[in-house]
């Protein structure tokens, strides 16, 4: 096999720079706007990277990241995006510090067993309707992206695609539950107690004209398109059963494509099921859209492309790296921080290899599978990169009026300040 030279990396940098840098610009930040200039600038940056891996008879490892990886997770937040998009849930409540907190611990409960972006986007349209006659919700969205989003899904492989690929290896359902509930646990609280505290001072900030309009245009809770909870939970036992575990014919070498994406095609028979069976004023009443799906379909094509010779040259490390990481804490932050700029999963899934082996074969050890499971979910919110569902919540805010901080402003202004604190917090009180 072909050896990945350093220089192999600079696409995968050129692509993260542009999400970063792009936005920022003025007059390109409008063209980077369009979906369609999104996707033309992931192809341009992987079109170097396919070349010269085809060239290099690396052209199956690019298949299969592509096949076997983006694929299914594209498809797997589509199906999620499609039928919580489906369930309208209307209504419109006192904006306070205790609804808004409240609103975000029910998404952190249920981000373990619907995922990460099942729960956001059931929740994410009622918390803007509810917060849309304050002037101060920017810091509600953002906690929303780190407590929902992201923190909420260590609980189950059901939350989060790393925790899923963990499952693949032999993990049992309910290893996480057992093993990180203290975890999870220490990490909503302290996030959801830094959030009431912050709505609590900006809600002191709030003019009183806006907090009577807040008063006047409350609206009962009303719930429509609960169809669409049907082909939620067809989502969840999907994930769960359609897989080698149960099928073995999906998880043979040799198996067709068509037969180891079973649960994709499953998938897709969702998509329809729920689109053809929810009244189309429902997802007007929800004002969906299919942007936001769209935007992180384009934005993950050019990194899922781009990233894979930067993960094969990762992988080329793996000696060097194992003579430096020797503690589990190492691999909580290793884990962590690669999880925040490339894809969770297959990070989670390089670390999980590269540490000590536990009783089953293929699976690390306790401890360092705790440590790597940490940093692959907690961590994906340190950018909007960092997991899926991320940028489907900025995108949905922005569609709202609600103008989100940048690449980096997200960073300098949360992520690092707020978030990243917390978990280091929990890494040295239990990893």
């Amino acid at each position: 096999m072909a050896i990945i030279p350093s220089w192999m990396l600079i696409p995968f940098a050129t692509m993260l720079l542009c999400i970063a840098i792009l936005p920022l610009m003025p007059h390109v930040g409008e063209w980077w706007e369009e979906n369609r200039n999104k996707l033309i600038v992931s192809l341009v940056l992987g079109l170097p990277v396919i070349t010269w891996m085809w060239i290099h008879g690396l052209s199956e490892n690019l298949v299969h990241q592509m096949v076997y990886d983006y694929v299914p997770f594209i498809l797997l937040l589509m199906a999620l995006f499609v039928t919580t998009g489906g369930i309208c849930i209307k209504g419109d409540l006192k904006a306070n510090p205790v609804t808004n907190t409240t609103i975000l611990a029910i998404g952190w409960a249920l981000a373990s067993f619907m995922g990460t972006t099942g729960a956001a986007m059931l929740l994410i349209r009622l918390l803007l309707e509810t917060i849309k006659q304050r002037k101060y919700k920017v810091h509600t969205v953002l906690f929303f992206i780190a407590i929902v989003a992201n923190c909420g899904g260590l609980l189950s492989p059901l939350g989060d695609p790393p925790l899923f690929l963990l499952f693949q290896k032999g993990a049992s359902f309910t290893w996480w539950m057992q093993n990180m509930f203290v975890e999870w646990f220490a990490t909503g609280f302290l996030l959801l107690l830094f959030y009431f505290i912050a709505d609590t001072y900006f809600y002191g900030k709030e003019s009183a004209k806006d907090l009577m309009r807040d008063e006047a245009e409350q609206k009962k809770l009303q719930f429509k398109g609960l169809i669409n909870l049907f082909w939620l939970g067809g989502v969840i036992l999907s994930t769960m059963f359609i897989n080698g575990t149960y099928i073995p014919a999906m998880a043979a070498h040799d198996a067709p494509f068509y037969i180891k994406l079973l649960r994709e095609w499953v998938f897709i028979i969702i998509i329809a099921g729920s689109w053809l069976t929810t009244k189309k004023s429902i997802r007007k009443a929800n004002n969906y859209s299919w942007t936001p799906i769209l935007e992180v379909a384009c934005v993950f094509l050019g990194i899922f492309i781009t990233m894979t010779p930067a993960l094969m040259f990762l992988g080329q490390m793996k000696d060097a790296i194992q003579a430096v990481l020797s503690e589990p804490w190492q691999y909580v932050y290793t884990t962590g921080l690669l999880s925040a700029f490339l894809d969770n999963a297959p990070t989670a899934m390089v670390f999980n290899e590269m540490a000590p082996s536990g009783i089953i074969d293929g699976l690390a050890e306790d401890a360092y599978l705790k440590a790597v499971s940490m940093g692959a979910v907690f961590f994906g919110s340190l950018t909007y990169i960092g997991n899926g569902p991320n940028f489907m919540v900025k995108s949905i805010a922005e569609q709202e009026g609600i103008e989100m901080p940048s690449f980096f402003g997200y960073m300098g202004k949360f992520s690092l300040v707020v978030c990243l604190p917390v978990y280091i917090i929990v890494q040295l009180l239990f990893i």
